[in-house]
């Protein structure tokens, strides 16, 4: 059964503010709490828009849902040609031509249940917010009050609303991870932006980096400027205050005294929240100094020992400062270094109640140090461990209870890592304790001049076999770096997805190790993206997570499942057990059109396993067959930056690559007289146009055996 509170007629664009007011109003006062008032409103506001734009205007009806479910419902009901693709659009999978596209999918995950009827006249979409967890149930006498005050406040303006939404914007800070706004002007595209941010935000836009970016931005500017503002009224308050206790303008009572200490206290906790975000917003915005100087780790070690102390239960939690011996000197930011580390110091004092924290560094890869600070805490849960580097976002537990915090000194630390060049980790086990890393390099390098190409990073080392890590956590790359040291397989780190697909089209990996919580999207979409590919199916690829994904991640096609951490006998078993560690010959393709590269890469997978590289230009060619010295060369002879002779003539004059076998690879019809030029130079001249599929597969096989490479009988498969 539902009660009718309220409709609103969608003609007009200010009709759509109206609606996301009525809604937010309305959830109020059935009492949502303010996250929820504004999920509510954003998903009208959203699928309003939709009516007004597509379907030239709609009703939107609220209603309150009684009996065994109880909730908010809000049914819109548009009267247009009905919502085309709606299939594609509830599976994620509609590419909209405005680059949004994610009102309705990003509305159903706004609400709890949401249902969407579609005809060539007109749609209606439901949406239901159950009611507050521990909600008496609402009665007639509470609908006659609610609509009472429906009747008796109007909706506001829309710089009213937009001042309301900013409020918003900053309660649910600890969320914002992709929004999309527009701050500068005061007016209904604004609040549309606005409005589209907030949707961003609950929804999974693994894609959307580059307004990822401009939002940061904008959150960065919005916390600056309101952090300068907060500071003004808190140094009067901390000021007024200290005149009070200090007895300057008179005595007071030991009850006032009492009181004015309480208000100084919070006065100072919320003076360092407003010093952490204008910290957070200076690195965000792009504006914070990097003090560059040359200092030792022990002095460092030194200071923080002093000012660690005093955190500490005097004889119950022990600090341990292990030796700085032997660590070279850092050239970066020392007080970003310290702030870094005694946050790490600072959260461990709040969650070891007895026991010890320890401090210290050693060389790490790379040019790093590596800092740690491990404590007998409490521990944190993994599913819990990315979330402490996230704004605003304290771990529930019954310390936590008893221990106040902004949640920002965590993040700030991430963020101060990764300005340096750097980065944070954490490794826990719940009662037993938490270890912090802190990986920064020994040399602070500008930006500019420390973008290291990650294309370098990504050249095979024959005879070492090659194993795409993505992952974004340094500290687990270096773990994985470590555990294949010494081995048959070489590391290419990807820290993205993209990086992961640009390695993938150059490089045919013998495995893949891929964790499928990153900062910017989700493995998952690249493992399900790999397993549909006909390139790259059969590789196979080992998840990794914090989180418990095996029955996911087996169905999707994952050759195998481990929880973080994951040790080198395990990560060496299973790529010796697949028969990854085979060595495998590498055959570079040099050639212009990508349609015939991909087609010789099918022809050549079909023979056997090989690493295949690939070069789309003549001198792109020369370089990678100098860096990567393949076992052999398929050359295309016609090229717009240089012809195939002058690529062969240069390869078999360099003294590194004279010896590497190559296989002309041409669509055009060769004289006598260049075959008899080509001929001694190469192990076999083929024709693009080979005839048949078998006759094709023939052909190649020869090749492959006339330049030495090993052939598997059976195939690949075999």
């Amino acid at each position: 059964m539902s009660l009718p509170l309220l409709t609103v007629e969608i003609r007009l664009e200010p009709d759509v503010v109206s609606a996301r007011q009525r809604a937010r109003q309305i959830a109020g006062l059935l009492g949502y709490p303010p996250l929820d008032q504004t999920r509510i409103a954003t998903a009208v506001s959203e699928i309003a828009r939709n009516a007004f734009q597509y379907a030239g205007g709609g009703t939107v009806e609220f209603r309150v849902e009684t009996g065994a479910s109880p909730g908010m419902l809000i049914r819109v009901r548009e009267r247009g040609p009905g919502i085309r693709d709606l299939q594609a659009i509830l599976d994620g999978r509609y590419d909209s031509p405005t680059g949004l596209g994610v009102g309705i999918l990003g509305a159903k995950r706004l609400m709890d249940r949401f249902e969407i009827e579609s005809t060539d006249r007109g749609a209606a979409v439901t949406m239901i917010k159950d009611s507050p967890r521990g909600r008496a149930p609402w009665g007639q006498a509470e609908m006659a009050r609610v609509s009472a005050e429906l009747a008796r406040n109007a909706p506001l303006g829309l710089q009213e609303e937009l001042l309301i939404q900013n409020q918003e914007l900053l309660r649910t800070l600890q969320e914002l991870r992709e929004r999309q706004a527009e701050l500068a002007e005061l007016h209904a595209r604004e609040l549309e932006e606005t409005n589209r941010g907030v949707v961003a935000l609950y929804s999974e836009l693994d894609e959307n980096a580059k307004d990822l970016r401009r939002i940061s931005e904008l959150k960065s500017r919005f916390l600056s400027n309101m952090s300068h503002e907060f500071r003004s009224p808190l140094n009067t308050i901390l000021s007024m205050s200290g005149f009070l206790l200090d007895g300057s303008s008179g005595r007071l009572t030991a009850e006032q005294e009492t009181e004015v200490g309480f208000i100084r206290k919070a006065a100072e906790s919320l003076t360092a929240l407003v010093n952490d975000l204008l910290d957070l917003a200076k690195v965000e915005a792009g504006k914070a100094v990097v003090r560059v100087e040359t200092f030792d780790v022990a002095d460092l070690f030194e200071t923080l020992r002093g000012t660690t102390r005093p955190l500490l239960a005097p004889g119950v939690v022990l600090l341990i400062v292990d030796e700085a011996a032997g660590l070279p000197p850092l050239r970066t930011d020392e007080g970003k270094v310290a702030q870094i580390l005694r946050n790490f110091l600072s959260n461990a004092a709040k969650f070891t109640e007895r026991g010890e924290i320890r401090l210290g560094a050693k060389v790490g890869p790379g040019g790093t140090v590596v800092f740690t600070v491990s404590d007998t805490g409490i521990g944190i849960a993994p599913a819990d461990q990315r979330r402490v580097f996230e704004e605003f976002n304290q771990v529930d537990g019954p310390v936590q209870k008893r221990v106040k915090g902004t949640g920002l000194g965590l993040p700030l630390s991430r963020k101060l890592a990764e300005l340096l060049g750097g980065g944070v980790s954490v490794r826990s086990d719940p009662g037993a304790g938490s270890t912090f890393f802190a990986v920064i390099p020994r040399s602070y390098k500008e930006p500019d001049e420390g973008d290291v190409k990650h294309e370098d990073t990504w050249r095979t080392a024959p005879p070492r076999r090659p194993v795409l890590v993505v992952e974004d956590d340094p500290v687990d790359l270096l773990l994985y770096e470590n555990h294949l040291r010494g081995s048959g397989f070489q590391v290419l780190p990807a820290r993205s997805l993209d990086e992961a697909r640009r390695v993938l089209d150059r490089v045919r990996p013998v495995a893949v190790l891929l964790d499928v919580v990153l900062d910017a999207g989700s493995g998952w979409s690249l493992l399900a993206e790999m397993k549909g590919s006909e390139a790259n199916r059969e590789v196979p690829i080992f998840v990794v997570s914090v989180l418990d994904g095996r029955e996911r991640a087996m169905g999707l096609g994952a050759a195998d499942f481990h929880l973080k951490p994951i040790g080198r006998d395990w990560l060496l078993g299973r790529l010796e057990a697949l028969g990854a560690a085979r060595p495998l010959d590498t055959i570079l393709i040099i050639d212009d059109e990508e349609a015939d590269r991909y087609a010789l890469k099918g022809l050549l997978n079909a023979q056997g396993r090989f690493a295949i590289v690939e070069a789309p230009s003549g001198e792109e060619g020369l370089r990678r067959a100098r860096a990567e010295r393949p076992d052999a060369i398929f050359l295309d002879l016609f090229m717009p930056d240089m012809t195939g002779f002058e690529v062969l003539e240069r390869l078999k004059s360099d003294e590194g690559t004279r010896d590497i076998p190559v296989v002309l690879n041409t669509s055009g019809v060769l004289d006598d007289r260049d075959l008899g030029r080509l001929a001694p130079k190469t192990a076999m001249i083929l024709s693009k146009s080979a005839g048949t599929a078998e006759e094709a597969s023939a052909t190649i096989r020869e090749a492959l055996a006339n330049a030495g490479l090993n052939l598997d009988p059976a195939g690949p498969e075999g």
